[in-house]
């Protein structure tokens, strides 16, 4: 049958897919507290039984933690597996909801109708508009567009311990053509976008020591060395005055950005001075040579995450520290290797040491970047696909932060994955008050149908 009809049966099913998801979301499923796991169990129960009714052959499997839904349906066509994640963020500070946060309910905004909930944008709305489109296109056609495996998991929030354990003991099982995942957005909360770049994550942690005591700035100032003063005249050496990072070997493995790819970001008309202006800023301080979105989806990144010492409290005191310590971050991209560029920054910390001066590391995770490959045909028909349901084309576009879920369906399963969403930079996820407008949801669901529809077709 068309496309037209299951796009009509959508429309029409719509009250009802809303039921469906505030069903879901009045589930409490917060996993970094012990005092929810129970709630866990019933949002996976609550999936398992979902996916069972539209003939999916669909599993609650027991981690360490919280358990995976595993599901599977079709046996003809291209092989996609769907991810997503059914547990929130946990809800505090509570008194600055306006709601329940667990009393789903759909609200009139002046910008339009939105359903507030916890999860609502994340990720249980995102993760319901694929399966309302599977259910949509079951009820036209009798069967699923392809070959589908769902899988879930519950930890997302808690940081997926158990994710990569369970992938590598049933990898057979979970590998396929390609991964789909919906936990990503809009660009500026109107285009339609598929996230193909994302950065990697260097973090690390140094404390500078000098003298073995904090010192009377009246009797040792002017003779003992200043830790603080060491830590800044380091930390202003990591970039030039084009605002390029100085460490050797830094740039080894970035690529330049594809000439296609970066028409297309030109087209998205970008408003820096705005973005900025959101948070009280104004001038891009990137690399000067680098467009605003390059230096946030396609460039590298060293940035002072913190810097303490000395005495900060009120009023004054006089004081040369004993100890500086700042917490330095790294977002990467293309091939960069986190662990040789861990090396090089200590190398260069050490080489600023004066006399009499001595540091300790401590690194904060060192993951490498992730780009999928766009010259997969799914890709294109994709792209092509959200373009036919929103109003502005849609563009392969980057990502400033990280999506770990993407880097180990790559690692362990050597599968890419096409990262789709629509939510909006206001959704508020994480914060009192989260919400997905009911335009995402449904337009969510119908852009997952012509998806489905396009890349099996042939």
């Amino acid at each position: 049958m068309s496309l037209d009809a299951v796009l009509t049966r959508i429309d029409d099913d719509l009250p009802q897919a809303l039921e469906r998801l505030q069903a879901l979301l009045r589930i409490p499923s917060i996993s970094t507290d012990p005092a929810y796991k129970a709630n866990c169990e019933e949002a996976a129960d609550w999936l398992v039984a979902d996916l069972q009714s539209l003939g999916v052959t669909a599993e609650k499997r027991a981690t360490p933690g919280h358990p995976m839904v595993v599901g599977h349906v079709g046996e003809e066509g291209p092989h996609v597996l769907f991810y997503g994640h059914y547990d929130v963020q946990p809800v505090d500070p509570l008194d600055l909801w306006d709601r329940d946060p667990f009393d789903a309910q759909l609200e009139d905004t002046p910008a339009g109708k939105v359903i507030r909930a916890r999860g609502a944008s994340d990720d249980k709305g995102q993760l319901m508009t694929f399966v309302e489109a599977c259910r949509a296109y079951a009820h036209v056609n009798g069967r699923m567009p392809c070959r589908i495996t769902f899988f879930f998991e519950g930890e997302e929030e808690s940081g997926s311990p158990s994710l990569v354990p369970f992938m590598e003991q049933n990898a057979d099982e979970l590998r396929a053509d390609l991964a789909l995942i919906c936990d990503t957005g809009l660009f500026d909360g109107r285009a339609p976008a598929i996230v193909t770049m994302l950065r990697g994550l260097l973090g690390e942690e140094l404390t500078v020591t000098g003298a073995d005591k904090d010192l009377h700035s009246g009797l040792f100032g002017g003779i003992a060395i200043n830790p603080i003063r060491v830590l800044a005249r380091i930390i202003a050496g990591l970039h030039d005055d084009k605002g390029r990072v100085t460490l050797p070997g830094f740039y080894d493995g970035v690529p330049e950005l594809p000439a296609e790819m970066a028409a297309q970001w030109q087209a998205l008309d970008f408003d820096a001075e705005g973005f900025l202006g959101g948070v009280g800023l104004s001038v891009p301080a990137g690399e000067a040579d680098r467009t605003p979105l390059e230096s946030m989806w396609s460039r590298p990144t060293c940035e002072v995450n913190g810097i303490w010492g000395g005495y900060t409290g009120a009023g004054f005191k006089t004081v040369l520290p004993a100890k500086a310590s700042a917490k330095i971050s790294f977002r990467l991209v293309g091939s960069q290797d986190p662990h040789a560029i861990r090396t090089a920054f200590r190398d260069y910390v050490r080489s600023m040491l004066p006399a009499d001066c001595a540091v300790e590391f401590t690194g904060h995770g060192a993951s490498g970047a992730s780009r999928m490959a766009t010259t997969h045909p799914a890709f294109e028909k994709a792209r092509q696909a959200l373009s036919d349901e929103w109003p502005e084309a849609a563009a392969f576009a980057g990502s400033g932060g990280s999506i770990p879920i993407a880097g180990h369906f790559k690692q362990v399963l050597d599968m890419d994955a096409m990262l789709i969403g629509f939510s909006k930079d206001d959704d508020q996820i994480h914060s009192p008050n989260e919400k997905y407008d009911l335009d995402s949801f449904h337009k969510g669901i119908r852009s997952w149908a012509r998806i489905l529809d396009a890349i099996t077709r042939g």
